[in-house]
């Protein structure tokens, strides 16, 4: 199950300003994270925001490679959250926060977020 569908996606700015006021956070340098253990109706249980400021990343093309990658680590490793997330009959959404002002390198970033995602399995 390799996909990354719109359901995946947190769109909903209600839910959106809740995870930043009310979640709990870590750090995987270059990526922090924000997760909230909620409940809504999908059959995923989990849903992600990924953020690339502005601030960090001057150009929209950069920020949108960044998107890119993360997205496509994300798909390819979600299993691993989803199992435990299904197993454990909880649903989360989360945010990640790219923080660095370089792109790294594609296999620097999928082994951060490998970590990420492991380390979101041991919180829950």
């Amino acid at each position: 199950m390799q996909t990354f569908k719109k359901e995946e996606r947190l769109c909903s700015r209600k839910v959106i300003s809740e995870l930043f006021e009310k979640g709990n956070s870590f750090t995987v340098h270059p990526l922090r994270t924000i997760w909230l253990k909620t409940i809504f109706e999908s059959h995923f249980p989990a849903k992600i925001l990924i953020v690339v400021p502005n601030k960090n990343i001057k150009k929209a093309v950069d920020r949108n490679k960044i998107k890119r990658r993360i997205k496509e680590v994300y798909r390819k490793h979600k299993e691993l959250l989803y199992e435990h997330l299904k197993r454990t009959g909880q649903q989360y959404v989360f945010a990640l926060i790219y923080l660095d002002k370089n792109i790294i390198p594609f296999k620097e970033l999928e082994e951060k977020i490998i970590l990420t995602l492991q380390r979101l399995i041991n919180i829950t």
